[in-house]
């Protein structure tokens, strides 16, 4: 009964949505049209950077997860695709639990040790998106900007440096204590390679960003700072709490409010954000279909022989 509340819930939220965005004069057949229209050469680089990006998040998993007994990075990359794809069509970014439901799955890793990899992995995307928001938020000034990236750069140097300490814990601690001992030895474990980490990614980021950025400027036939205002609202608006089936309604809006600042009307930003959105939904679940059907998943049998650790 509560999951059928929790769908209902997010199917309401998704008309809700839809409906909104139809008010604001959108047209689906409008934005798929212009998507379609797009030089078909810039929409192959499109898809071959956001093919490049599936590949630098599988790197940044694959790279935390490798002395894992029986991982592969063909195997992580039909986990990351399988996630992403996932992430796209799901509510409330339910989507989400498909990360550790198959980290534990398919190799056996400790509950704890997979959810709070997860956290970690969205921290550091929250972290490198605000970042990059710095430099192109509009009207801010200079000083702003740096307290700004300072304070991001601060934020997450303190989330390691709390995992690195592993304080012992005392029998008489209680089971509070215990738990928090045990999410702070799961993160100093995903944070073991921090660099390399944030590596994988600023990298990831920078070429999504990039690439969307590109396709709201084709759209609009704009330059690629204004594209690059409209990548980032998607983006931010992408991590709120409270959304629909696959983000519709939020995803466009954050587009749309950041591109205003660029000259580019309300409708016109939202109409741009939906052909990307949709651009988006198509190259995550294409690629996760192909995951499912032509890479391996779960480790060979000489790999699930192997005691794990």
């Amino acid at each position: 009964m509560k999951n059928l509340l929790k769908r209902g819930l997010g199917l309401l939220i998704t008309l809700g949505f839809l409906a909104w965005i139809l008010s604001s004069g959108v047209r689906w057949h409008d934005s798929l049209t212009s998507l379609l229209g797009l030089n078909p050469l810039a929409l192959a680089l499109a898809i071959l950077a956001f093919a490049s990006t599936y590949l630098l998040r599988a790197g940044r998993v694959y790279d935390e997860f490798r002395a894992t007994p029986g991982v592969r990075f063909a195997s992580i990359l039909r986990l990351t695709l399988v996630h992403n794809a996932m992430i796209n069509i799901l509510p409330f970014r339910s989507g989400e639990a498909a990360f550790p439901v198959l980290l534990a799955r398919w190799f056996n890793v400790p509950s704890t040790r997979a959810v709070v990899a997860l956290l970690w992995l969205r921290i550091q995307d929250a972290f490198v998106v605000l970042a990059l928001a710095a430099f192109v938020w509009p009207g801010l000034h200079p000083a702003l900007r740096v307290l700004w990236i300072g304070g991001v750069v601060v934020a997450a140097w303190l989330i390691p440096a709390w995992a690195a300490r592993h304080p012992e814990i005392e029998t008489q601690s209680g089971r509070f204590a215990a738990s928090v001992h045990k999410i702070r030895e799961a993160l100093a474990e995903s944070t073991q390679n921090n660099g390399r980490g944030w590596l994988w990614t600023l990298a990831n980021w920078s070429l999504k960003l990039l690439a969307e950025a590109w396709l709201l400027a084709a759209l609009l036939s704009i330059s690629l700072s204004s594209g690059l205002a409209g990548a980032l609202g998607v983006e931010l608006a992408s991590i709120l709490p409270i959304q629909g089936v696959a983000g519709f309604g939020t995803y466009e809006a954050g587009g749309a409010a950041l591109l205003r600042t660029h000259g580019i009307t309300f409708q016109q930003g939202l109409n741009a954000a939906l052909a990307l959105h949709l651009f988006v939904i198509a190259c995550s679940l294409i690629a996760g279909g192909l995951a499912a059907a032509l890479l391996p998943g779960t480790p060979s049998t000489a790999d699930n022989n192997t005691p794990s650790t």
